[in-house]
């Protein structure tokens, strides 16, 4: 009898240690975006992911992407995820500042900080953790960086800026901080349309000016094709961020080792993408020069000026956001300037080129 049970104990842990693994569960998400299939934002962030996630979730969840206005409008990528009309998202801060001015904080502001300042303060300075808490918070969502840019071109002009001056009356598609700060201070005229349509309104003059991104990626938008003016440097939007978010009881069910992967194959994205960004702005500002467009850098009395205005602008937001009872902006915004001010103090040890 002993024999026997012994034996039975033998042939089951034979068959147990035998019997193939059970396959993790294959999970598809479908994942818009705010910018259009192809463009050198989707390639470089949406796509870069994609290709990693593969990857690091070994094939356990894979990503169904859509350019903007596919399967959403462009700015509505965030409620898409909060109603449940997909999965995942992938957009800006910039979007939402009109809805809540404390997202400046996060998608970059006139007079913010410089893209190294800002990578380091969101993976060492505790903003990446910030920006979760808020998103958790204010929209029932998780976020994770999947997208960190250079500066961008501050205008592709059909007339030329110099000064302070040459703001007003402007007609300038924009959007975000910069929109509130060029129509409260510089009184020019902002109108904000989706990134698929800026070509044809800068074409058409029916702006004056226009803003979009680095030089690398505007250079495959043809904008300098239809504009004689480039003016730098991108003082209104030093850096920008751009996230990929699903709802908080999506990321709560997977596993904690998926998560740190999913974590992992979204930072090395940002990492690698930026380092891109990079590399094609310096090759793009050489061939805008070969191509004839006249690059007119703005005087440093003009810098300061304006980036004065942009802490200005965010200071009134933040007490305006108080008033109403939501001291949120106020404190991630000081926390913001605090490390913004110690980088400045500190950062003449690092070399520039």
């Amino acid at each position: 009898m002993k024999l026997a049970n012994s034996c039975g104990a033998i042939i089951t842990a034979c068959v147990l240690f035998a019997a193939p693994a059970v396959a993790a569960k294959e999970v598809t998400w479908k994942v818009p975006t705010s910018v259009p299939e192809g463009s050198f934002f989707y390639n470089n962030f949406l796509q870069r992911f994609s290709e990693h996630l593969k990857v690091y979730s070994e094939g356990e969840i894979k990503l169904r992407t859509f350019g903007a206005g596919v399967v959403v409008p462009a700015f509505q990528v965030y409620e898409a995820v909060q109603d449940g009309i997909v999965e995942a998202g992938h957009s800006t801060p910039s979007y939402l500042v009109n809805q809540d001015p404390t997202n400046a904080i996060f998608a970059g502001f006139p007079g913010g900080m410089s893209p190294e300042a800002t990578i380091t303060w969101l993976y060492e300075g505790g903003g990446l953790e910030s920006l979760q808490q808020y998103r958790q918070e204010t929209m029932g969502l998780h976020t994770m960086l999947v997208g960190l840019g250079t500066s961008e071109i501050l205008a592709h002009a059909n007339k030329p800026i110099h000064g302070i001056s040459d703001f007003e009356n402007l007609k300038y598609r924009t959007s975000g901080a910069w929109a509130g700060v060029l129509k409260n201070y510089l009184k020019g005229v902002p109108t904000v349309v989706p990134p698929g349509e800026i070509y044809t309104l800068l074409q058409r003059k029916g702006v004056d000016a226009v803003e979009w991104a680095t030089p690398g990626s505007n250079i495959m938008e043809g904008f300098h094709e239809v504009a004689p003016y480039i003016i730098t440097p991108g003082i209104h939007q030093p850096t920008f961020v751009w996230e990929f978010f699903v709802k908080q009881e999506t990321w709560d069910a997977l596993s904690s080792e998926l998560q740190g992967r999913i974590e992992d194959a979204a930072r090395l994205t940002t990492m690698e993408s930026y380092l891109h960004f990079a590399h094609e702005d310096m090759k793009a500002m050489d061939k805008y020069k070969e191509y004839g467009t006249e690059v007119i850098t703005l005087d440093q009395d003009v810098i300061a000026q304006i980036r004065g205005y942009g802490h200005h602008w965010m200071e009134a937001r933040a007490s305006e956001q108080a008033e109403k009872g939501n001291k949120k902006m106020r404190g991630l915004l000081k926390d913001y300037q605090d490390y913004q001010k110690r980088w400045s103090r500190n950062s003449s040890v690092l070399v520039r080129d």
